[in-house]
């Protein structure tokens, strides 16, 4: 499972560079503190909000795409069995992942790690999502 995760993660990656020409040499990288985004999207059958965070980012104009840490908040009620304790409806999580913009709209895909319950193994879930660049 892991092994498969990173494979296709490493495929999705090579295909946004080679898309977008990243791979060229007259691309900058650079590190950024704050990236200026907002994005909201869908990860293990719940959602997320996140503000994007320190990444790296590798710009040719007018595409730009950041690979770094997304400190977020995953909105997802817990399925639990009657009178058992759930977790609050707004947790926060840091995930990492990748993000392509385009002038202002964002693409994002990002990896969270789901930490062991009760009724489940901890694993970790991709996303995507979808925001607005400041």
């Amino acid at each position: 499972m892991k092994k498969s995760l990173i494979k296709k993660t490493s495929i999705l990656l090579m295909s946004i560079f080679s898309i977008t020409g990243i791979a060229k040499a007259q691309t900058k990288a650079k590190p950024v503190l704050w990236d200026g985004m907002i994005v909201s999207g869908y990860v293990d059958k719940g959602a997320y909000v996140n503000f994007g965070g320190p990444c790296i980012k590798l710009v040719k104009k007018p595409v730009a795409v950041t690979l770094g840490m997304l400190p977020s908040l995953r909105i997802k009620e817990d399925k639990v069995v009657s009178g058992a304790k759930k977790n609050s409806i707004l947790t926060p999580m840091l995930g990492f992942g990748a993000a392509v913009i385009y002038k202002h709209l964002v693409v994002q895909v990002p990896l969270y790690y789901v930490a062991k319950t009760a009724a489940a193994d901890g694993s970790w879930k991709i996303g995507v999502g979808v925001g607005y660049k400041f």
